[in-house]
């Protein structure tokens, strides 16, 4: 098998991100998601790990704050002061965290479904 060239497997990660991240920017305030989840919609079933590289490597203002591990629990960095950050966000929007810091997944996992658009304002 010849590999690709560089050029096309630049362009196929990208697409594999954007994939993603379009996946990631329809969770709703107050829901979160999963790795394995936010894969499995975009087409890319057991992939998990790589919703995580395409978060880190995005610069779309994305809610990433809802993404966490299948354990319900917001998944370990370099620095804790992202887990805080993420913590606090999560808990801002209503989220809640058990005794051992884990979200409820039947509670408050997102169904991978949209909310109904807004009805427009009539006119005045």
């Amino acid at each position: 098998m010849t590999p690709r060239p560089a050029t096309e497997r630049v362009t196929m990660a990208s697409d594999l991100h954007e994939r993603i991240c379009d996946v990631v920017a329809r969770i709703p305030a107050g829901r979160v998601a999963t790795y394995g989840q936010v894969a499995q919609l975009a087409g890319l079933g057991g992939q998990a790990r790589l919703v995580g590289y395409a978060l880190y490597a995005s610069d779309r203002p994305l809610p990433w704050h809802r993404v966490i591990n299948a354990r319900g629990e917001i998944s370990p960095r370099g620095d804790s002061y992202s887990e805080m950050i993420q913590y606090q966000l999560l808990a801002n929007e209503g989220v809640e965290f058990d005794k051992w810091g884990r979200i409820s997944l039947k509670r408050f996992r997102w169904n991978g479904e949209m909310p109904p658009p807004a009805s427009p304002s009539p006119p005045s």
